[in-house]
């Protein structure tokens, strides 16, 4: 398409040619107030024809249907002469009015049916047909459609329409009011508005930088951010102040009044511990929400850990021999003494590196509990783990999210269980694989589905990243040592001849790993210029991996890079690779959007979770593709405005309006792969921010690869991160909650 400058243009609706209920995605023709026909296209909520509009954005032309006015806001206008009055009044916008009844008011009152209908509610019992109940429910419903017109006006100055449409299902038609009296009440909604955003509004209405007002939400917005970009599920009470008072560049002095407030009004919580170190206890403070969350984590896991069927070590011995039977081995000393914790309390956390035998701990267990008469359900935090514990243990594993029966939600951003403590899981056993990932809000609603009596199994690397979203869930509970943990140590003697095993082991005790074999399956490409490196990355995987190994060799390769910024991150190697991967060509179909350009072919990641999009697999279908799933763009439709991305084995669609979610992914960070695991890994080893070179960024990296790791870059960026020991702190409260045995 090819856009032109902003521009306004008037009139009234004529027809509507599609409306998406779901994000309100809508074509229309529209005569212009020239006379005119104008078809248009965006996200327009409540549009009814007849209606008169003035919309702003920008002409295109489209490739299939022509000139088009692309819509970025609107103001709505009742109309104004009669035959619009009817047609608007036609067209069932008005609860309790259709064609018949429209015509009947418009004839009785012609150019003042409006005013009649709002303000005269009682004179429409004059029309024959409608009785005062029913001109009750009529004025009603045309008040609503006026509040509609007024959010829109009032918001259109602010927000593109799609942000408007989420502030009047969430407030109403007396949004405005609310907005008025406390514009701030945008940012604490979930309606994905900022803080800065609210404080820009509260300004533009006169509000006093030192409000209350302004001052609580500031503490709840830092509360929230630093949850979302730092992992922190709470933080101490004078960071919070410090961190409030320079966001809102105030003094902390009515901060800490502001905070005395929310913690009397409960929308804010202390917690207090003794740290390690410290003779006085410290005081954190969390949302309402997140205090909630880690209180119940904590008292669910005990319960559970304490009120669970235990066997005799006896019976243990005699199931583990069993087991070593059916699957012709012998059992490691540690992997005997996981499996018999796991059958002596209710709550085991298995760790260990790659090729240390968690898997044969699994399938151990699975055949034990299932020869005891228990319900086993595997499952991890995402698709492909799960997918590769299924392959793994030969037993079907899903997603936490597929276990808990996700359900659609009119809130996108917050998923909606159907299993939870009014309708718990069926399992007695339940094991979860990279516990690393999980984060204290599925943790949460993992728990509440649980039965008490359940065994919970948790399996991991605690020396991976930790999860993407909040809190630290896997290195609480180990550092709590509150329940039983096992953490197995001895690679096997078939893992031995990986290097990338031994490597990645060398990594994490904080050695250099071995990088000049030829022949193994872990190779290092000295780039000392880094500006050499992208265009080595490119050649790799063009042209000398698959020389070397095959052209299915190109299939297999995930790069894996620290940082999205520098002369290796990811926006960098994006561009290049897609040039060179998949170049433009007359067949392929393609969309522009702002910087970048998506076409057939394309391999790209959903970037935040969305609980909404459709997918079939075979005859079945379901919804939810979340952040970090990576697929292929199959095909574009450009009449029907469709993208159809495979992500493996599920066909998923999407509407043009929501490409904002995706990335490319030909080249993705590290944070993003956790939970996954490609054939190939490419790593580009460059400087960028200080705290994305560590140990256990690289060590995530390596434990990325099943068949074989290249590294590229500089050997002293590689020695910078092993020797960096440095992990991220989290603030968080799940190991003291444990500790205090809070159940």
């Amino acid at each position: 398409m090819a856009a032109q400058e902003p521009a306004c243009v008037s009139g009234t609706v004529d027809t509507i040619v599609y409306h998406n209920e779901q994000n309100d995605y809508t074509v229309f023709e529209m005569v212009g107030d020239d006379d005119s026909l104008i078809t248009a296209v965006g996200e327009m909520p409540f549009l009814t024809e007849g209606e008169e509009v003035i919309l702003y954005g920008r002409w295109t032309t489209h490739a299939t249907y022509g000139r088009q006015f692309v819509v970025d806001s609107f103001e709505k206008r009742l109309p104004s002469d009669v035959h619009a009055i009817l047609r608007y009044l036609s067209s069932r916008a008005v609860k309790g009015i259709g064609p018949v009844i429209a015509a009947k008011i418009v004839s009785r009152y012609g150019a003042d049916s409006f005013d009649v209908i709002e303000n005269h509610p009682e004179w429409l019992a004059d029309v024959p047909g409608i009785s005062l109940k029913k001109a009750a429910v009529i004025s009603e419903s045309f008040r609503e459609q006026s509040g509609v017109r007024s959010v829109m006006m009032f918001c259109r100055d602010y927000f593109g329409a799609a942000t408007t449409t989420r502030v009047y299902k969430r407030f109403g038609a007396g949004a405005v009011g609310m907005i008025k009296e406390n514009p701030y009440c945008l940012c604490d909604a979930e309606l994905g508005i900022g803080f800065a955003k609210a404080d820009e509004i509260a300004a533009s209405l006169g509000v006093d930088r030192q409000s209350p007002l302004r001052l609580r939400s500031g503490l709840r917005f830092v509360l929230r951010y630093n949850a979302m970009a730092n992992g922190h599920s709470c933080l101490p009470r004078e960071k919070l102040i410090a961190g409030t008072a320079e966001q809102l560049g105030v003094p902390a002095t009515p901060i800490e009044e502001a905070l005395t407030a929310c913690l009397q009004d409960g929308s804010l919580v202390a917690y207090a511990r003794a740290d390690e170190g410290e003779e006085s206890p410290r005081t954190y403070i969390f949302s309402a929400e997140y205090a909630e969350q880690e209180a119940y984590v904590a008292q669910k896991l005990l319960t559970l850990d304490r009120y669970c069927t235990t066997y005799d070590t006896g019976d243990i011995d005699l199931l583990i021999a069993r087991a070593e039977g059916e699957q012709g081995i012998r059992y490691a000393a540690l992997q005997r003494q996981a499996i018999h914790r796991a059958l002596s309390g209710g709550v085991l956390v298995l760790t260990g590196g790659p090729g240390t035998g968690k898997t044969t701990v699994v399938m151990a267990l699975l055949r034990i509990f299932e020869f005891l008469g228990n319900k086993v359900a595997l499952a991890a935090p995402t698709g492909r783990a799960a997918k590769r514990m299924s392959e793994a243990a030969n037993h079907e594993a899903r997603t936490i999210h597929r276990m808990l029966e996700m359900e659609r939600n009119d809130n996108a951003d917050v998923p909606r269980f159907n299993r939870n403590s009014g309708n718990p899981l069926e399992e007695n056993v339940i094991i979860i694989d990279e516990a690393s990932m999980l984060d204290l809000p599925l943790m949460h609603s993992l728990l509440r589905a649980v039965r008490n009596g359940t065994r919970l199994i948790f399996i991991g690397d605690v020396d991976q990243l930790p999860s993407v979203g909040t809190g630290n869930i896997l290195y609480d509970m180990l550092s709590a040592e509150t329940f039983a943990t096992v953490r197995l140590t001895e690679i096997f003697r078939q893992s031995q001849k990986s290097l990338i095993i031994t490597n990645a082991h060398s990594i994490n005790r904080g050695e250099a790993p071995v990088l000049d074999r030829a022949d193994g399956d872990f190779f290092f490409v000295s780039r000392p210029i880094e500006a050499h490196i992208a265009p080595t990355v490119a050649s790799l995987i063009c042209q000398r991996l698959p020389r070397a190994y095959g052209e299915s060799m190109r299939e297999k390769i995930q790069v894996i890079t620290p940082s999205r910024k520098g002369q290796a991150g990811t926006e960098v190697l994006n561009t290049l690779l897609q040039e060179q991967l998949n170049p433009a060509a007359p067949e392929k179909k393609e969309i522009h959007f702002r910087d970048h350009v998506f076409r057939e072919g394309d391999r790209v990641m959903q970037v935040r979770n969305n609980y909404d999009i459709e997918w079939e697999k075979g005859s079945l279908g379901g919804s939810g593709v979340f952040n970090g799933d990576i697929g292929v763009i199959e095909r574009i439709d450009p009449r029907g405005e469709m993208l159809y991305i495979r992500f493996d084995d599920r066909l998923a669609k999407y509407e043009y309006s929501m490409i904002e979610e995706l990335e490319h992914a030909y080249a993705i960070t590290v944070h993003k792969s956790q939970g996954s695991e490609y054939p190939v890994v490419l790593v580009p080893l460059y400087s960028c921010a200080p705290q994305l070179l560590t140990r256990n960024l690289i060590y995530t990296a390596v434990t990325r690869a099943r068949e074989m790791v290249v590294l590229v870059g500089r050997r002293e960026i590689i020695d910078r991160m092993i020797a960096n020991n440095r992990h991220d702190m989290r603030y968080t409260c799940l190991a003291a909650r444990l500790l205090a045995g809070e159940a």
